[in-house]
């Protein structure tokens, strides 16, 4: 891939690749690391990658290096001790986007990337074994799963807008 690939490439899927990376972590800057470090990778290897791939390559190690981090940050608990009195309560406020995002963090992490990758991304479920590592029927069997966790959240009566 020369110079002016990888910068097309970056223009193209920067969007992209940060909406998936951002809809599974949950957290800005996280989610800019993980992204930069992505790109940092296809330029260090840009040589041995071709033009045609780099949204496949570029998805592949940003799912990755996601998955480090959330190893990574699993590993580190911080414990938070609040006053009782000092706590602030919210009254739920019902809205789909919020509603669909508690859906999608309710799922484990491969389930919310597996979603995101076909239902948000548009990738096959080859492309999305490519990506993740798991095969084709992997993939299926754990997205059909994830959908059924979604739809019971989703119309239970207390989400109901």
């Amino acid at each position: 891939m020369t110079e002016k690939e990888y910068n097309n490439c970056v223009t193209e899927y920067a969007d992209n690749v940060y909406r998936f990376i951002l809809k599974n972590l949950r957290h800005e800057e996280d989610a800019r690391d993980v992204v930069q470090t992505a790109f940092e990778k296809m330029w260090r290897n840009r040589e041995e990658i071709e033009f045609e791939k780099c949204k496949s390559y570029l998805f592949t190690v940003a799912y990755h290096q996601m998955i480090d981090h959330l190893r990574k940050v699993k590993r580190i608990q911080l414990k938070e001790e609040f006053r009782e009195e000092v706590k602030i309560y919210d009254r739920p406020v019902h809205n789909a986007k919020k509603i669909i995002e508690q859906a999608l963090a309710r799922l484990s992490d491969t389930q919310r990337s597996l979603v995101m990758l076909k239902d948000y991304e548009g990738y096959s479920y080859e492309e999305i074994g490519q990506i993740t590592g798991l095969s084709s029927s992997q993939v299926k069997v754990y997205l059909h799963r994830a959908r059924i966790q979604l739809k019971n959240f989703l119309v239970s009566p207390e989400n109901v807008i």
